[in-house]
């Protein structure tokens, strides 16, 4: 079984937001063509994308074509709207879940969902993440790195993850808002060099801060294999040694990091390897970034291409890590195998 666990999607009908409340940041879903549509923020355009960003129908011949048997579907980053107000937030939200919760509904086997959160205030994305997983059923929230360039050890946020482990909510962490983003536009840096680093910043504020030693049960998957956080560890361990008055843990930074999740889009085998090596095989699962040009085609490619892999190794990767991280229950997994 294959659990592609880092997908996005958006509704086809995506209100206005900047027409009914104003300001530039909402981002709009302007369609080209029958296929095909531009996202806009400020006016200008944001990325271009496909009616596989939003039909279920186009998304299900693709996986069949590429061997997959379940997308976990998340909201696209730039959707957070972690500016605006928490009421306004809320109502894209709300938005957003219940097209997830919909879209999983009619396709039970083929789908997960996780949802999103006004992150900008901790009692409001508390009580959306209630409703996402105890009424819509989904099984997740995604976040982004940071919330308004403050960092997630941030004792503003400490409600909302003390909650997400009491209720047993995973946490998907995906790059937003990266560092560096004055330096970045040319080359679309952004995309291949801040949000690996940004996902580094936020994974290592993780393994450092104290957070995975107050909630040991929290269950948080970094995108992009991390970032350069794999490679980047041992330099914090080595701060961690050299700088006691700064230590926040028992322990040093790798002993947390071997703790949290991570997705395996990371394109080259060895550096897959690398992960597997530094983490254990059991904190990977397969994630493509579909629908998008820096996706993995076909998901789990650098999966197949790894050596040495035992066929257990394997399953882990593919499937069972995200099924016991996403708590993707016995009867969905046998309808799948069923369909398959």
């Amino acid at each position: 079984m294959r659990i592609d666990t880092h997908t996005h999607i958006i509704p086809e009908g995506l209100p206005d937001f900047s027409a009914k409340y104003g300001g530039e940041r909402w981002p709009t879903l302007n369609r080209t063509c029958t296929c095909g549509a531009t996202i806009m923020v400020a006016g200008k355009s944001f990325r271009d994308v496909t009616d596989q960003v939003w039909s279920p129908e186009k998304r299900i011949e693709d996986m069949d074509r590429e061997g997959v048997d379940m997308q976990v579907l998340s909201p696209i980053p730039v959707t957070f709207s972690y500016w605006a107000t928490k009421e306004e937030a809320l109502e894209m939200a709300y938005v957003q879940n219940d097209f997830i919760a919909a879209t999983v509904a009619a396709n039970p086997t083929r789908f997960t969902g996780i949802g999103t959160v006004p992150m900008q205030d901790s009692e409001t994305a508390i009580r959306e993440m209630d409703r996402c997983m105890h009424e819509l059923g989904l099984n997740g929230i995604e976040i982004g790195s940071n919330i308004n360039g403050k960092n997630l050890d941030d004792p503003f946020f400490i409600p909302f993850f003390k909650m997400a482990e009491e209720w047993n909510v995973p946490i998907f962490i995906h790059p937003w808002e990266t560092l560096g983003k004055d330096r970045t536009p040319r080359h679309n840096f952004m995309y291949t060099v801040g949000m690996p680093s940004e996902t580094a910043l936020a994974a290592a504020t993780f393994a450092w801060s104290g957070l995975m030693e107050r909630f040991p049960n929290l269950k948080v998957c970094f995108a992009h294999g991390g970032g350069s956080f794999p490679y980047i560890l041992p330099r914090l361990d080595k701060g961690w040694e050299v700088w006691p008055h700064l230590r926040l843990t028992t322990h040093p930074p790798s002993y947390y990091a071997k703790k949290m999740y991570y997705d395996s889009l990371v394109f080259d085998p060895l550096n897959l390897q690398f992960m597997i090596d530094r983490f254990g095989h059991e904190q990977i699962m397969m994630g493509s970034d579909y629908p998008f040009l820096l996706r993995e085609v076909p998901p789990g490619n650098v999966i197949d291409q790894t050596l040495n892999l035992t066929n257990e190794q394997k399953a882990a990767l593919f499937g069972g890590n995200a099924a016991k991280f996403f708590r993707i229950g016995g009867t969905k997994r046998d309808s799948i195998q069923k369909n398959k």
